[in-house]
């Protein structure tokens, strides 16, 4: 008989043990939202439509599996005065990562995928990157000097945002002026030739030393593609959104009808504008970090399996040993990975694999609420979701606003948590 080593059997337990679905917690004397606090909400995004700050909202509060908040505000759209609704669909953008990071883990689950691989065993063409460093001239002048990595990007570098791949509008100027240079959303493009066009440009950073917001989820997006044989949305659609009854998630609107119900931002909100025109003009990227448009309600089913442990309605998307990496920080102290100003998970929030996760309290004071171990993420469109598995409970706001989502996310959070503080 083959023998079974003890470290690995207790890591084994403990996973299943963090995967059990929350039934446990309802055990337990946990709180649950106050109608008056929950009147608070009504109340903000009533104020925040009646005031012109929003053209609209849905909002999601679900605890032990079940609605106790679901409410609409204003309309879709000013142009035509269409109502918002739970079946409104939103341009998520960034909150595409955690799904393209599922269905990562996914094949990783699989043993199709290892992290430890490197980038170029699926994309031949990062063998070749450079990484970028600005030189200081004595004249005040800057020079980029191109040099070698000084070890692979990894599957894990994609995942965690080390990978030195960035956005044009993250790193510095001569960052900015290389992705502008390059022209990377010119033309008809797919994953694939995005995929290549990024292999062209230097890396920000040296792969492993920094967490830095970028593309490398749009790459890991590709990566599912040379795995899987299939277009990212057909793999997402047959592993991840038909099994979850997510029928509005997608990433080109293709009717009449579902188009009919696109949110969309008010008339002075430039960037989501612009943000919506290279939408519409490039229907071949299935974007993997931010592309994918959905409802509050599909959202919700996405967010419930990752309350769950990574198990939904008794199908089980990743085993509970790959649920507990996706959702544990690797990049806290130890890893190696460091953080600056463009760190976006925020205070008291480490990353996983694909999501953030709260590690500790945080520095401000008081601490900005939630429950240790919360997952969350948010987009440059306002939306954001959060799961905290301590409450049993998600929340989801939707919304379309790049010009008011700083003030309003912490808000919304803020009102959330208050719903359950007991006097």
């Amino acid at each position: 008989m083959k023998r079974i080593d003890a470290p690995l059997i207790a890591a084994a337990v403990a996973a299943m043990l963090l995967a059990v679905p929350a039934e446990n917690a309802r055990a337990v004397d946990v709180p649950v939202p106050a109608p008056d606090k929950l009147a608070a909400i009504t109340a903000f995004f009533a104020n925040e439509v009646a005031t012109g700050k929003l053209p609209g909202a849905v909002i999601l509060i679900q605890q032990h599996g079940k609605p106790v908040y679901l409410k609409s505000f204003g309309v879709q759209d000013v142009k035509t005065g269409a109502p918002m609704t739970p079946d409104t669909i939103f341009a998520v953008h960034s909150m595409t990562k955690p799904v393209t990071s599922l269905a990562a883990m996914m094949l990783i689950d699989e043993g199709k995928i290892a992290l430890g691989d490197p980038l170029s065993k699926y994309i031949p063409s990062f063998a070749n990157v450079k990484v970028g460093v600005d030189i200081k001239n004595p004249d005040g002048t800057d020079t980029v000097k191109l040099v070698p990595p000084n070890h692979p990007i990894t599957i894990l570098d994609l995942m965690r945002h080390t990978s030195g791949i960035t956005y044009d509008y993250i790193g510095g100027k001569w960052v900015e002026k290389a992705y502008q240079d390059a022209h990377i959303f010119a033309d008809p493009f797919d994953n694939k030739e995005f995929a290549e066009r990024i292999a062209r440009l230097p890396l920000a950073r040296q792969p492993g030393t920094l967490w830095r917001y970028g593309h490398s989820t749009d790459v890991l997006g590709r990566v599912i593609e040379v795995v899987s044989g299939q277009t990212l949305y057909h793999f997402m659609k047959q592993r991840i959104f038909d099994p979850l009854g997510m029928t509005s998630t997608m990433f080109v609107l293709t009717t009449p009808a579902e188009r009919a119900r696109m949110a969309h931002p008010l008339p002075n909100d430039p960037i989501l504008l612009e943000a919506e025109r290279d939408r519409l003009a490039h229907t071949k990227w299935e974007s993997g970090g931010g592309g994918l448009l959905t409802t509050i309600r599909d959202y919700a089913r996405f967010a419930q399996m990752l309350l769950n442990g990574g198990e939904l309605d008794g199908k089980r998307y990743l085993s509970p040993a790959a649920f507990k990496n996706m959702t544990t920080d690797h990049i806290g102290p130890g890893s190696g990975v460091g953080r600056d100003y463009f760190y976006f998970p925020g205070d008291g929030f480490g990353y996983g694999l694909g999501i953030g996760v709260r590690t500790d309290p945080g520095n401000a004071k008081p601490p900005p609420p939630g429950s240790i171990g919360e997952l969350k993420w948010d987009s440059g469109s306002g939306t954001y979701f959060g799961v905290d598995r301590k409450l049993d409970m998600l929340y989801i706001m939707m919304e379309q606003t790049q010009n008011e989502r700083g003030r309003i996310t912490p808000a919304f959070r803020k009102l959330v948590y208050d719903t359950f503080q007991r006097k």
